[in-house]
């Protein structure tokens, strides 16, 4: 029995960083399958979850070291698993946390606060985790969105109509299937796009990246160059471009990926 006892005695045990790297792999790897499973991507989850890019993608790769203080790691996964339909108080509850960040100091008398249970100290401390981590999420977004939100001052926003994906006059706008070259040699390039449904969209003008993130439902850009204008999304039936102010086309279907060419000069 002494002999047991020791043996128990020498196996090492792991920290308390361990221990959440080690669970934070494992839960990112269920929730990065769980999004594989729904064929959705990192950009449609930061639409729908609020958090930016590269925590989803920290909390899906297990590194620890890029995400904030445990307290709203854990309520960062809450919020991821709800989105994927799981059950996110359980599923961040998997992910250890200091308990000594709620723990109340011994008092000698009996004092009312005795009254509070563990249940009632487990409301408490899920309540503060959700304020904390909604702060967090609204703060880093703003910071990630603040110099496209300095671009688009002088830019339009329509208000979103209701069903236009399944609209008559949408459905029946044929996708775009050719590069386009105006016959005036001195012409400079122009094109509008009107986004149908939210969606990510990446812009190049003569060879400088003008705009590259998710634009929501309703939103109308323009985009000018000397020589070339290089359009790509992630959902190209969503996407209603114009150029040089000629009749709008979709970008392609519904759904799929597309990257679409303007040329200034007609080629040879």
């Amino acid at each position: 029995m002494k002999w047991l006892k020791s043996k128990e005695q020498q196996q090492p045990t792991l920290s308390l960083k361990q221990q959440q790297s080690e669970k934070l792999a494992e839960l990112g790897a269920r929730l990065w399958a769980s999004r594989e499973e729904r064929a959705s991507s990192l950009e449609e989850m930061v639409v729908l979850t609020k958090i930016p890019r590269r925590l989803l993608q920290a909390i899906e790769e297990g590194n620890l070291d890029d995400l904030p203080e445990p307290v709203y790691i854990q309520g960062l996964i809450r919020q991821y698993a709800d989105v994927l339909g799981l059950n996110g108080a359980e599923f961040a509850n998997r992910f250890p946390v200091d308990s000594r960040s709620v723990s109340l100091p011994p008092t000698e008398k009996k004092q009312p606060i005795n009254l509070l249970r563990p249940l009632h100290l487990y409301f408490l401390y899920i309540f503060v985790i959700v304020c904390s981590v909604s702060g967090l999420s609204q703060l880093l977004n703003n910071n990630a969105l603040g110099d496209s939100n300095q671009k688009s001052k002088r830019e339009t926003v329509l208000k979103p109509e209701s069903n236009q994906l399944n609209s008559p006059a949408f459905t029946n706008l044929k996708p775009i299937s050719k590069i386009f070259h105006p016959s005036d040699k001195n012409q400079s390039l122009h094109i509008g796009v009107t986004l149908k449904a939210s969606s990510w969209i990446r812009v190049v003008a003569d060879g400088k990246v003008e705009f590259e993130g998710v634009l929501p439902e309703g939103t109308q850009r323009t985009w000018k160059a000397e020589e070339q204008l290089t359009v790509k999304t992630d959902n190209a039936g969503s996407v209603l471009m114009s150029v040089n102010q000629q009749a709008a086309q979709r970008m392609g279907e519904v759904g799929t990926e597309r990257e679409i060419k303007i040329g200034a000069k007609p080629r040879s």
